[in-house]
């Protein structure tokens, strides 16, 4: 559903514009609502509302009797912000998951199928250099290419 990668800034008012790709993409599904949380590796996830509850889902049943099941659980549901776009298609991010991202002012947006991850430009950079050297490597164990 979600696929690319787009740069933007943050407005004044800490909103980010939802690149035109995936609007039209939420349009043609009838997605109205989104939940921005703490995401991984210094990103935040944005779900749709659907795959919120699917994520919701599979995240409750880890046991709570676990001490990483109860760090994670606390870190990513706390994090969570139920968020709408606006008329121009803009969401707002909260000032605590732009400190977590270490967002300042430029941001990339990035479409991975079923979420979409924003980053501080300057993370991302860092992210996609010390990644893309192993992507082919990272390919072959997950997929038992040989």
């Amino acid at each position: 559903m979600f696929y690319g990668e787009f740069e933007h800034s943050l407005d004044r008012k800490s909103r980010i514009i939802v690149p035109a790709k995936f609007r039209e993409a939420l349009k043609d599904s009838f997605v109205e609502k989104f939940f921005i949380t703490r995401g991984l590796d210094t990103c935040l996830f944005l779900f749709t509302e659907e795959e919120w509850r699917k994520q919701e889902q599979r995240f409750k049943a880890l046991s709570f009797t676990k001490p990483e099941a109860r760090k994670f659980n606390r870190l990513f549901f706390s994090g969570a912000s139920e968020v709408v776009c606006d008329g121009q298609g803009r969401i707002l991010i909260p000032n605590y998951l732009k400190d977590f991202a270490q967002i300042q002012k430029d941001v990339v947006v990035i479409g991975v199928s079923n979420r979409i991850e924003i980053w501080g430009k300057n993370k991302w950079k860092e992210f996609y250099e010390n990644s893309r050297e192993t992507f082919e490597d990272n390919a072959e164990k997950l997929m038992d290419l040989e």
